[in-house]
């Protein structure tokens, strides 16, 4: 039995990365003044900044379903099963519309996994899927492995600036204003669900002692176990903040020296549309 694994950009996973890693990857759209462009196929890291930087109208999609169907049924003939790994279905509602399109239409065949993960954590799970069809397993193992363990991740998010949440609305303009004046830079969470504010702090360094003492938490208490087990791993995500990423990768490897240390990505353009450049992220997840 033949099993593909699909995922969307929103992993982290370039084109040519998947092309080299055996898996495929489902550009995200992203909308730039009414055009859509989709990511890594015809919008680069650096013109999606330019872009936002600018008074351009920048959101994002969901992927066209019916793309979607179509890869699945062209991989259907050479495959048996498809695990596709999309992005939190508390994040997009891409999740949801793909896992009703798998059931009623390609049941028994695809398996929409909602994990819960984004960027480096949803990363993670596609490695997992790889790692265990490695090992024999079969699709419904991946699957259930990654639903048992959906909820074992941790992303923590230093802002930049308050511009971006302001104007996708997460924010009011007074409560915006105000952050700007005091130079606030707040720290966000993800913990499968939807992006949430953690901490509020002023200085990048604070930034930084405020995620990894939340990572630190993280590790002795809920995951104890599981980093005993030596089964928890460190990844980094940023948008256009390569330099203070490897930086801040020495500090966790130095806090953390027992726990393996994966990736350093750029961050999902889903999830940059809305937070802008110059952030930086910690995820603390489990691995198969």
């Amino acid at each position: 039995m033949k099993t593909a694994i699909v995922t969307d950009s929103n992993s982290g996973i370039t084109q040519s990365m998947a092309r080299h890693a055996g898996v495929y990857v489902v550009p995200m759209p992203v909308l730039i003044d009414g055009e859509q462009y989709f990511e890594d196929i015809s919008l680069t890291q650096e013109e999606f900044y330019a872009k936002l930087r600018s008074d351009a109208q920048v959101s994002t999609s969901q992927p066209s379903a019916f793309d979607v169907g179509e890869l699945w049924t062209k991989l259907l003939r050479e495959y048996d099963k498809i695990i596709h790994i999309p992005m939190s279905s508390g994040l997009s509602e891409t999740c949801r519309t793909l896992t009703h399109f798998a059931e009623t239409e390609f049941s028994g065949r695809v398996y929409v996994i909602d994990n819960q993960r984004i960027s480096i954590t949803m990363r993670q799970s596609v490695d997992d899927a790889l790692n265990m069809l490695a090992d024999g397993k079969t699709a419904e193992e991946v699957r259930d492995f990654l639903m048992q363990t959906k909820l074992q991740s941790s992303i923590y998010i230093m802002v930049d600036t308050l511009k971006y949440l302001k104007k996708g609305g997460r924010l009011t303009p007074a409560v915006a204003a105000i952050g700007t004046l005091l130079r606030i830079k707040p720290v966000l969470q993800i913990q499968g669900e939807k992006l949430d504010q953690f901490a509020k702090v002023r200085k990048l360094a604070d930034a930084k002692a405020t995620m990894i003492n939340a990572v630190k938490h993280d590790l002795e208490t809920r995951f104890a176990q599981l980093r005993a087990d030596g089964k928890m791993t460190l990844a980094i995500a940023h948008t256009q903040n390569r330099e203070e990423a490897e930086t801040f990768k020495s500090e966790l490897q130095a806090a953390f020296p027992d726990v393996p240390f994966t990736y350093v990505d750029p961050l999902s353009l889903s999830v940059s549309c809305h937070i802008g450049p110059g952030a930086l992220a910690v995820g603390a997840t489990v691995k198969y």
